[in-house]
Formats: structure tokens, C-alpha cells, sequence
């Protein structure tokens, strides 16, 4: 290289070394502007330096929506969670991701150990597996109950605020404007809802869509109650008091009663449901327990019968399980059922199953389709007639399929019981000793030899076995009284083997199954429509209370008391519907119609007095016992509400104890006195011919 183009090109690197210290100075000076300064600071604010639960847990929910098993239940639990949020995505991502984080935390370690310890008895394992799930659901549902009683309970202390607002500011909207700021609560974001309703520019529509998605009937009546008084205005009671202050004070009284009632439920249900599931953990405990201090017992726990009368418990504790949760249903948010796609709608879809489906559905107009979409909106069941009925047909197959298989398990587990058990004379207490138990287990393997050789010969006769045990290697050397014995035995074992196959009962039992799961969800439709009835006077007073509201009120009339009812009604609201519709044909008319679908008299009565108020009478009038009785009404509702949980109480322990006396007594008792008895007639039998 030349003299000249090294010094070009030292002058060119030290050019580009002044250009950057330039651009640098530049740089630092326009950094420590006033403006450059203050976003770096926000920045700055912003940055974790430490590990954060809170953005663990978002990126926890997009990890779980993204796995098939887990986005399901995922979707459950946020149906049900975004409806206490009301539009506070970043709260019910979080929560969802907390209660499913929870849930894996106790799920894993648990499923390990109990696949390291049940990894030799494949039923075990199955059984607290299932126990598992249990646990599982009723530690995610407590949970999730937990949020939505929270909620009721901190609208206590927000009506209390409402009232000391609305004291200050006169006005409705401004009142709850005030007791919305607190943002820490959850009832402040519902807060803040029905204000954004009360100032829309259409609040009776926005009123409308908010019914729909409120959490409980008592923010539906206090949306509802705020709205009438800032459209028609706020009035004085008899004694001077503001109506809304009154009507504000009643809601509070409904849900202290609530409350109560939902404490005395979890308290006497805390423990039934998991009281049900515990047999499952106690099904190889006993059988221990059995076999080792009986040895008589053996054959049976080991046996066909055992095996059966295990299944029939799991099955016996899950039904209970099931019964229990149905039975304590507190009236909290229900998950959700997916209504708009289901697997049933998208079995449905395809016409060879829709074909055979539509086989067994009633024809429309008969009394049988009529009966079952009467059981349908009785249950209060968001099953369609054709959903309802491929989970009847769905669960006949499974039932019929699993039976049989089952019973299949059950031949096999019998033959293998004959080709492993030791083979031994002795048929007292206790258990054989490791000598003992080294000898029955020589013996066996003797045996053996004869029954794998012979198991699927059926045209052996019991000579001819004689005869090749005699001349065997393995009792060649026996006396002839022996030989007669080892003969009776290896007989007695083979024919058991070969008659262990599936039987033409046993083909009618799995009818029987199949029948009986066919009809098991319209079963469980009527048991729900059963826990309905009980709260049938619950919530008649709960009408009770909207029109000792609305009566006050100037400008309502009987129509809006209907549509008051239809929107909080639950279990009258089929034929509360149907009056609401027909009411603009004839008033009276529809009324009548009402009363006559309805059997419960207290709201007969309520019907009457609509009737009355129509053309008779002005509604304060026709109501006018609702507000001298009503601490009467307040008492018989605690009153309903203790004999509710007085009767779900006596049904619940009957179900949740219910596997756990099975257990004993048809697991236990039964088989050791069954068993001994025939066991002590043997040992009499052979002491008798003995002398």
C-alpha cells in the first residue's frame, strides 16, 4: 500500500471517529430536554425489575386457552367470571388464571402420587383418580362461589353508602357516581355500569341489555328501582320518608336474608359432597383389611362378585356426588352451558346421526313431547329436545358398552384369581404364614400346569384328568386319598375357568344398564325440578317485595308489575311469559289465564289482586296488606328459608352418607357374615366325616 492511501485512510477513520463523538454530544444534550426526561421516567415506572404474579397470570390464561382440555373449563369458569367483572377483562383473565392455577398445583402432585402407589391395581388407581376430580371440582367451585358470595355481601355495605350519597346530592345518578369511585371493590365496576344506564341517551333500552348480564336479581331491582325514580321522580312514604330510601332498605332485607340462607347451605353442606366421594378412598382398605384378617374372604373380594360390587360403589358415589352438588345449589351464578354450539348441536349436523336421533324424538304435539318440554323448562334446563335426547342415547351406548366391558374384566379377573391364588385347605381366621404361603403357592403352580393344558378343552372329562394327574410328574408319588382330593380340586378350578364367559343374562344385564342410563338424565331433570318446587315460596315473596317497590310509584301500572315479575321469576316464568304476551288481547283475560296454569296458591292470590287493580282499584290498594304485614312476610320468609334448609339438609346426608354405608355394609358386613357362615358350615361338614 502506498504512503499516500494510508494516510487517506487514517484520516477517513479519524473523520468517522469526530462524526460519532459529535452525533454523541448531540444525542446526550436532546436527552436531557425536559419532555425526554419525563417519558423516560414513565418508562421507567412501568419496567418490573422483579418477578410479577400479575403478568404471570395473564400469560398464564393465553397458555391454558390454548390447550384443548384446559380451554374448555377455562371458558367455564370465565362464563361465569366476566359476568361478576362486568367488561373487566384484565380482572377475570387474572381470576380465571388463579383458580386454574390452584386447581394444577393440587391436580399434579396429587395425580403423581397416586399413579406411583396404584400402579399394581389399575381399579384403585381409576377410583382415586375419579376421588381426585372430586376434590378438584369442589375446590374450583368453592372458589368461584367465594367470589360471587363476596360480591352480595359488599352490596350490603354499597346500599348502606348509596343512602348517605343520595342524602347529600338529592339525585340518583350523582349518588351513584359517588359510591362508584372506589375502585378496589367489585361491586363498583356494577356501580359504574348502571350510572353509564341512567345517563344514556336511551336508559330503558341499555336497562334492558343489563338485565341480561347482571350477577344478581338484587342489582337487576336496584338498576330498576334507580331508573324509575330519576325518569318519574322520588316521593314521600306515609310517614315521610323517602320512597327510594325505603325501596333501597327493602332490597337490603332481601339480600341479608339471602346471605343467611347461603351461609347455612355451605355450612351444612361443606362436607357431604367430599362425605359422598370418600368410600373411593376406603374400597382397597377394606378389602385389605378383609382378606388379611379373614382368609376366607379371599375368593370373593377377588373374585367376579368383589369386582362387581366395587364397580357398583364407584358408580353408587359418583350418582350421590353428583345429587349432592344439584342439592346445594345456593342460588349463586351457574356456569354457564354453552347454548350456541355444543357437541350436541355439532352431532346433530351430521344426518346420519340426526336420522337415528330423531328416531327416538316424540313427535311434536303428542302428550309424551309435551311432557318432556314441560320437564324442560320445569328444571329450568337450557337443553334443547334434541340435545336432550343425544345425551339419552349417548349415555345408553356408554352404559351398555362400559357393562360389558366391565363384566368381561370380571371373567378374566376370576380365571386369573384361579391361576395366581394360593392354593391351601385352610379356611379359618387370620392368614396364611410366608411357609404357608411359599407351599399353596407350589401348589398352584401344579395345578397350573393341568388348567393352562386343559382351559380350553371343554370335552375333558373328570376322568380322563384323573388319570393324567395320577401318571404326572407333579402327583405321580401321591397316596390314592390324595390323589383323590388334588383331583376334586384341579376339577373344581378348571370348571370354573371354562365357565367364566359372558352369559345370556349377562347380555340382558347390560339391557338393563342401558335402559336405565338412557332414562338417567330425564331423571336428573325431575330431581332438579324437584330442588325447584322447594323454592317456590322463596320466591312468591320475592314478588312480594318487587310490588311492595313498584306500587308507590306513580305511573305504574299492572302490565309493568307483570313484566317486573317475568324478568326476576324463575320458576313461574313460563306462564308468567305467556300472560305478559297476551295481556294487550284483554287484561283480565290474561290474568285468568295465569292463574289458572298455576298451582301455588300464594300466587294465586297475587293474581287476584292484579285482577282486582286492573279496573277495580288502584294498585297501592289492591297491595295494601304487603306494607302493613310486611314484617310479617320478612318472618315467614326466614322462616321458608329454614324449613328449605332443613328439608335439603335431611335429603343431603340421606344422599352423602349414603356410599359410605354401602361400603360397610354391603362391602363388609354382608360378604363376612355370608361368607363365614357358609365357610363354618364346610369346617362342621368335614369334622363330621372326619369321625
Amino acid at each position: 500500500m502506498s504512503q499516500n492511501m494510508l494516510l487517506y485512510f487514517m484520516g477517513g477513520i479519524c473523520g468517522l471517529f469526530a462524526a460519532i463523538v459529535i452525533a454523541y454530544l448531540l444525542i446526550s444534550k436532546k436527552m436531557q430536554t425536559k419532555e425526554t426526561r419525563y417519558v423516560r421516567q414513565l418508562v421507567e415506572g412501568t419496567k418490573k425489575t422483579s418477578f410479577s404474579m400479575e403478568v404471570f397470570y395473564q400469560k398464564f390464561y393465553i397458555r391454558c386457552v390454548r390447550i384443548p382440555f384446559l380451554k374448555r373449563y377455562a371458558l367455564k369458569l370465565r362464563r361465569r367470571l366476566e359476568i361478576i367483572n362486568l367488561e373487566d377483562e384484565y380482572l377475570t383473565r387474572k381470576q380465571v388464571a388463579q383458580i386454574l392455577f390452584k386447581a394444577i398445583l393440587v391436580i399434579i402432585p396429587l395425580t403423581i402420587i397416586v399413579i406411583r402407589m396404584t400402579i399394581s391395581n389399575y381399579l384403585l388407581m381409576c377410583s382415586l383418580l375419579l376421588f381426585e376430580l372430586f376434590f378438584i371440582e369442589s375446590l374450583v367451585g368453592g372458589m368461584v362461589d367465594g367470589i360471587d358470595n363476596k360480591l352480595l355481601k359488599q352490596q350490603i355495605d354499597f346500599f348502606a353508602e348509596i343512602r348517605h350519597a343520595y342524602h347529600e346530592y338529592n339525585m340518583v345518578e350523582e349518588a351513584i357516581y359517588e359510591v362508584a369511585q372506589d375502585d378496589e371493590k367489585e361491586v363498583s365496576r356494577q356501580a359504574e355500569k348502571i350510572y353509564e344506564i341512567l345517563i344514556s341517551d336511551d336508559p330503558e333500552t341499555e336497562l334492558e341489555k343489563y338485565y341480561d348480564i347482571a350477577p344478581n336479581s338484587f342489582l337487576k331491582e336496584f338498576a330498576g328501582v334507580s331508573y324509575l325514580t330519576k325518569e318519574f321522580g322520588d316521593r314521600k312514604d306515609k310517614d315521610g320518608s323517602s320512597l327510594y330510601l325505603k325501596n333501597l332498605n327493602n332490597i337490603t332485607q332481601e339480600m341479608q336474608i339471602e346471605i343467611l340462607k347461603r351461609d347455612k347451605l355451605d355450612y351444612v353442606f361443606q362436607s357431604l359432597s367430599m362425605i359422598s366421594a370418600l368410600p373411593i378412598l376406603f374400597l382397597d382398605a377394606v378389602k385389605g383389611w378383609a382378606v388379611g384378617q379373614f382368609a376366607f374372604t379371599s375368593q370373593f373380594y377377588n373374585g367376579t362378585l368383589g369386582f362387581l360390587v366395587q364397580v357398583a360403589l364407584i358408580i353408587l358415589t359418583y350418582v350421590c356426588y353428583v345429587l349432592t352438588r344439584k342439592l346445594k345449589d345456593n342460588g349463586s351464578t351457574n356456569i354457564a352451558i354453552n347454548t350456541e354450539n355444543p357437541w350436541q348441536a355439532k352431532l346433530y349436523k351430521k344426518e346420519p346421526i340426526k336420522k337415528f336421533v330423531n328416531c327416538f324424538i316424540p313427535k311434536e304435539g303428542t302428550k309424551q313431547y309435551r311432557k318432556i318440554v314441560q320437564l324442560l323448562k320445569d328444571s329450568a334446563s337450557k337443553l334443547k329436545m334434541e340435545w336432550l335426547y343425544i345425551n339419552r342415547l349417548t349415555a345408553a351406548l356408554a352404559g351398555g358398552a362400559i357393562s360389558l366391558i366391565i363384566l368381561i374384566v370380571a371373567h378374566q379377573m376370576a380365571i386369573n384369581y384361579q391361576f395366581t391364588e394360593p392354593t391351601s385347605d385352610y379356611n379359618l381366621l387370620g392368614s396364611l404364614s410366608e411357609s404357608q404361603k411359599r407351599t399353596a403357592m407350589e401348589t398352584t403352580e401344579m395345578d397350573n400346569y393341568f388348567l393352562k393344558k386343559y382351559q380350553y378343552d371343554y370335552n375333558i372329562t373328570q376322568e380322563k384328568l384323573s388319570e393324567e394327574i395320577a401318571e404326572s410328574d407333579q402327583y405321580g408319588d401321591s397316596t390314592p386319598e390324595q390323589l383323590e382330593k388334588i383331583d376334586e380340586r384341579i376339577w373344581n378350578k378348571l370348571q370354573i375357568i371354562q365357565s367364566e364367559y359372558i352369559k345370556w343374562f349377562e347380555i340382558l344385564i347390560s339391557l338393563v344398564v342401558m335402559i336405565i342410563a338412557y332414562y338417567g338424565p330425564v331423571w336428573l331433570l325431575m330431581f332438579q325440578k324437584m330442588m325447584r318446587q322447594m323454592d317456590m315460596e322463596n320466591e312468591v315473596m320475592q314478588f312480594q317485595t318487587i310490588i311492595l317497590m313498584l306500587m308507590k310509584i306513580e305511573r305504574v301500572n299492572v302490565e309493568m308489575i307483570l313484566e317486573w315479575l317475568e324478568r326476576y321469576s324463575n320458576i313461574f316464568k313460563e306462564p308468567i311469559s305467556r300472560c305478559v304476551n297476551n295481556y294487550e288481547s284483554g287484561p283480565w283475560e290474561a290474568l285468568e289465564e295465569l292463574k289458572n296454569e298455576i298451582t301455588f296458591q300464594q300466587l294465586i292470590r297475587i293474581v287476584e289482586s292484579l285482577q282486582a287493580a286492573v279496573e277495580q282499584i288502584p294498585i297501592r290498594e289492591a297491595f295494601d296488606e304487603l306494607d302493613t304485614e310486611r314484617a310479617y312476610y320478612q318472618e315467614k320468609r326466614k322462616e321458608s328459608n329454614e324449613r328449605m334448609i332443613s328439608k335439603k339438609s335431611m335429603i343431603g346426608r340421606a344422599i352423602g352418607f349414603a356410599p359410605m354405608v354401602s361400603l360397610f355394609v354391603v362391602y363388609l358386613i354382608i360378604p363376612l357374615c355370608l361368607i363365614g357362615m357358609t365357610s363354618m358350615m364346610d369346617a362342621f361338614d368335614t369334622m363330621s366325616n372326619m369321625t
